[in-house]
Formats: C-alpha cells, structure tokens, sequence
C-alpha cells in the first residue's frame, strides 16, 4: 500500500494463539464486520497490500453497552457476524441494578485518582453516598468514576471532610427536584476576582 517500506503484523496475528479483546464491537463498520467474521470462520486474515492468506487461532472476546439483537434489527450489525460471537454471552448489569457497589467503587476511584493526580483521596459522606445510590446512572462505571473525578479536581482538597450532598453536581440523573443552589447565589459577596475564579471552577 501506499508509502509502505515494511512489512507489519496485524492485530490477528499479534494476537495468534492467545486472545483478541474488541471493545465497542457495535461501532465497527460493516465492511470491518465482513472481514472480522472471515477471520472468525476461516481462521485467516490477509495483511494490507498482500495477497498472502495467513492462518491464526485466535480467540475473541467481544464487549458492547448495546444490544445487538437491536443494531442486527436496524441493519447496522451483521447478523451472522452476531452469532458467531454470541456463543457465550455474558451480560454485565448496569450499575442502576447493583446500585450496593457504588460505596465500593467510589472507594476505589477515590484511590486510584488521588494517587494519579497528587490529590487528596476523600471519602464520601453517607447522605451523598444514599444521593448516588438514587441515581440511574445512564452511562454505567464511566460515569461514576468521572464524577468522582470531577468531586475531587473541584472541591477543596481537605481529606478530613467527607464530600457531601452540596459538592455533587447539579444534573443528577435519575432524581427528580433537589440540587444545589444556584450558581449565581453562591457568587453573592465576593470579589469580582474570586467570583470570576469561583464561575470558571463550576463551569
């Protein structure tokens, strides 16, 4: 191809005779889904500008937070592609339905972002803790651990003070009424300096 001067292995072959994980299978394209089934069925891929046909063994592991039945439904996944993939299926609840791991996850977050980032690892007082349990939390892991995230680069870094109801953020999912005040309320009495600061840091 063009501007090649080497040859180089695919992902298939890197991964030949062990194990290939694809994230996100549901955003292939369909012309990748008919050569990713080839690859499944045939066991052979073919590298970028060869004609050369080599074999792999290679073990897929697929993961998406769609279903496919759906995309297969609305054309956008190849049926025969889903059910060579579907041989085991393993579905993973939403963190909406096992809404006692958020403790322990937060925990770790907190952990694992504070020794990241230099900063502070804080714990959660048990009123947010109940306030997030609540929450339907549309975008799963993900979106608990960029709000725990968002918590600690926004508040004061004091790790004596548990994070209550009033730091979490104003767009809860799930949770009808509530919130924190305004965000021009709490700029009421300060300096045009410090008001300005204080925006930027809730914006």
């Amino acid at each position: 191809f063009s501007g090649s001067n080497q040859a180089r292995e695919g992902r298939f072959e890197i991964a030949d005779g062990g194990t290939i994980f694809f994230d996100d299978v549901d955003t292939l394209s369909l012309s990748v889904q008919a050569k990713l089934l080839r690859a499944i069925q045939e066991g052979e891929v073919q590298r970028l500008g060869s004609n050369e046909l080599r074999q792999v063994d290679v073990r897929i592991v697929a993961a998406t937070n769609r279903r496919l039945e759906d995309e297969v439904s609305a054309g956008r996944f190849r049926e025969d592609l889903f059910y060579r993939l579907s041989v085991v299926p393993i579905r993973v609840p939403s963190l909406a339905e096992r809404r006692d791991d958020i403790p322990a996850l937060i925990d770790h977050f907190t952990g694992k972002i504070a020794d990241s980032s230099g900063l502070n690892a804080r714990s959660f007082s048990s009123e947010a803790i109940a306030v997030l349990q609540s929450m339907d939390w549309p975008g799963n892991v993900r979106q608990l651990k960029n709000l725990v995230e968002r918590i600690l680069i926004l508040s004061p870094h004091d790790a004596r003070r548990p994070v209550s109801v009033d730091e979490l953020p104003q767009e809860r999912s799930g949770i009808s009424g509530g919130g924190n005040p305004s965000a021009s309320a709490d700029l009421v009495g300060l300096s045009l300096r410090d008001a300005r600061e204080q925006f930027e840091r809730e914006y």
